[in-house]
């Protein structure tokens, strides 16, 4: 499920990224995307190529990884997410929720360390 008003467009020097054409409240369930799995092993290989700025740490222990299906992997990060997500392991599927209203024409982040104030540094930025 991906809302409608949801578009992928030109995110400045971060390449592409999900904005909405209307505005949303917050607490809104923008998207639940469906996830493809990825065992240690697979991890590793992904982790070599271009898709390991695309994917996400999952389980409970943080060793496999995953690919969001829907647009999941296109929003970009700020440690002022606008939104937050959520995994489901059992049902192999991440959901996005808005954390505060967000204009038309605005652009969606999360945050990649998984909470919206977290500040700890993300991997693009220790290399």
């Amino acid at each position: 499920m991906i809302l409608p008003v949801l578009v992928i467009a030109p995110s400045g020097d971060r390449g592409r990224g999900v904005f909405t054409t209307e505005p949303l409240p917050e607490g809104t369930l923008i998207e639940i995307s469906p996830v493809l799995v990825l065992n240690e092993t697979e991890r590793v290989e992904v982790e070599k190529t271009r898709l390991y700025n695309y994917i996400f740490e999952w389980g409970p222990e943080s060793r496999q990884c995953c690919i969001g299906l829907g647009y999941l992997s296109m929003y970009n990060h700020s440690y002022q997410a606008n939104c937050n997500y959520d995994m489901d392991f059992d049902d192999e599927q991440m959901r996005i929720v808005t954390v505060r209203h967000i204009e038309a024409g605005e652009e969606l982040f999360i945050n990649y360390n998984a909470t919206p104030d977290d500040e700890k540094p993300v991997w693009f930025e220790t290399k």
